[in-house]
């Protein structure tokens, strides 16, 4: 083979080597991408679960409290007395 035909086997050879794994690099990453976001919804499917669950709570317990007390509308001293705050 002549020199050139080496170099250009080399050449070609290399780059190609490079090109391959410039591709399974990049797949690495995106698959790496791909799993975080995974992970991120996950995440926000738990904290939305959990504010749900606090906001249950919450109106059981504001239920419960209505029951127990009595709660004014906050009209203020002229809605306590029938006026008309004049």
């Amino acid at each position: 083979m002549s020199r050139a035909s080496k170099i250009t086997l080399a050449a070609t050879s290399l780059g190609a080597i490079g090109i391959v794994i410039f591709v399974h690099t990049a797949q690495r990453s995106e698959k790496a991408a791909m799993h975080a976001g995974v992970i991120r919804d996950y995440e926000q499917q738990r904290l939305k679960r959990e504010r749900q669950a606090d906001f249950e709570m919450q109106r059981a317990l504001e239920e419960e409290y209505r029951k127990v007390q009595t709660v004014s509308d906050g009209g203020g001293p002229a809605a306590q007395q029938g006026g008309t705050g004049r």
